[in-house]
């Protein structure tokens, strides 16, 4: 039989997890005052460049001793650089609960050689961090982007650790509440939940952190652009707005549209609030519903950036052939955009509800999901 249609559709479709929606005001003539054509070292330059690090820090509550830089290669250079930087002074824990997590092993165990304590959970989990020795240097992800799980709270990371804590929370900063005098380490890049452009990424370092850095030389060769120190001094420059390479003005007026777009609504209590209604949106819509569920085991740990669903009903033959199919028929309707599971991921679907996004749109594509699904059963139906 036919399936009717929603009557509405979204008015912005654009779910994907990274890059993310923009910010519900951008347009690009907002991006006239960008200094094009001008040094990222001139007075214009270095001043945008020093905006954006303190608009990051006024928003997210960053405490005043704390450096932060932009630095290349989005948030994969950002942790690259606090790992390649810092680890091999003592033992370290790395955990992973996601493909993301799994990556920072891979550079811990295989690239830098290090002994290290491995501790994984499994998709929709994440590990028991009471569990965890925080004397040693432990690197992790808050956010799981690919899994739809983040961690509740910093209550298991002891105030009087021995170790660094090194966070990769790319999916988190801005909609989660991070707790800073939990994590020595802190990075995120542009394009998650602010909507940024692509290609820059944050480094938060505690004094911690600045410590070790000014303490410690790695024994193996260190690339130009993880270099942080000079004569065992921390690098201040690259902390007040004088980047390791050639930053795209473009990219940081964009960034700086989304800081004052942030200030206007509220701030980060506004922007964990949008994430939440979003997600929630959601939970509810798998709660009243049998055929999906939230990947995330424990309620206590599911995201609300990158919810990742997916289907229980026991007619589908091939679990990943069905979700794909049903992204299809999203995206073919203009109803979402770019919700398939992230490749690594188990089958099924990832809806980006970080704090650009409208739950208007949310709430639309919703009932786009239910007619997919049910269009994609009867299908298979046909075809059996």
């Amino acid at each position: 039989m036919a399936l009717d249609q929603p009557a509405t559709r979204p008015a912005n479709p654009r779910f994907s997890s990274g890059p993310c929606a923009k910010p519900p005001v951008f347009s690009l003539d907002r991006l006239s005052g960008a200094a094009l054509g001008r040094s990222h070292r001139a007075k214009v330059g270095k001043d945008k460049l020093k905006a954006a690090i303190e608009g990051t820090r006024e928003i997210l509550g960053v405490p005043a001793d704390y450096r932060i830089g932009i630095v290349p290669a989005s948030d994969t250079g950002a942790v690259e650089m606090a790992m390649w930087s810092l680890l091999g002074a003592r033992p370290c824990t790395m955990l992973a609960w996601e493909s993301f997590g799994a990556g920072w092993v891979t550079d811990a165990v295989k690239q830098l050689k290090l002994d290290a304590k491995v501790v994984t959970a499994g998709y929709g989990e994440i590990v028991d961090l009471a569990t965890v020795d925080f004397d040693t240097d432990v690197v992790f992800t808050w956010n799981g982007t690919t899994s739809g799980v983040r961690v509740p709270n910093g209550d298991a990371i002891p105030a009087d650790r021995a170790g660094l804590t090194i966070c990769d929370a790319t999916s988190a900063a801005f909609a989660q509440d991070l707790p800073w005098d939990k994590l020595d380490v802190t990075t995120f890049s542009w394009q998650k939940v602010m909507g940024g452009e692509a290609a820059h990424g944050m480094l938060i370092l505690s004094p911690r952190a600045v410590a070790r850095l000014e303490s410690y030389t790695p024994p193996w060769p260190m690339p130009k652009l993880f270099r942080m120190t000079k004569g065992g001094k921390l690098i201040e420059g690259i902390f007040e707005g004088e980047t390791i390479n050639t930053p795209s003005m473009l990219a940081v007026e964009d960034w700086l549209l989304a800081l004052d777009w942030g200030r206007a609504i509220g701030g980060l209590p506004e922007f964990m609030a949008r994430a939440d209604r979003n997600a929630q949106a959601i939970f509810d819509f798998c709660d009243a519903r049998d055929w999906i569920a939230n990947l995330a085991v424990d309620p206590a740990t599911r995201s609300n950036t990158s919810v990742c669903l997916k289907f229980t009903d026991p007619r589908i033959v091939d679990g990943a052939a069905f979700a794909k199919a049903v992204a299809r028929r999203l995206e073919a309707e203009g109803a979402a955009l770019d919700v398939g599971a992230y490749r690594d991921a188990p089958p099924g679907l990832r809806i980006w509800c970080g704090a650009t996004v409208e739950l208007s749109d949310i709430e639309a594509m919703l009932p786009w999901l239910d007619w997919a699904f049910h269009a994609e059963i009867e299908a298979q139906a046909r075809a059996a």
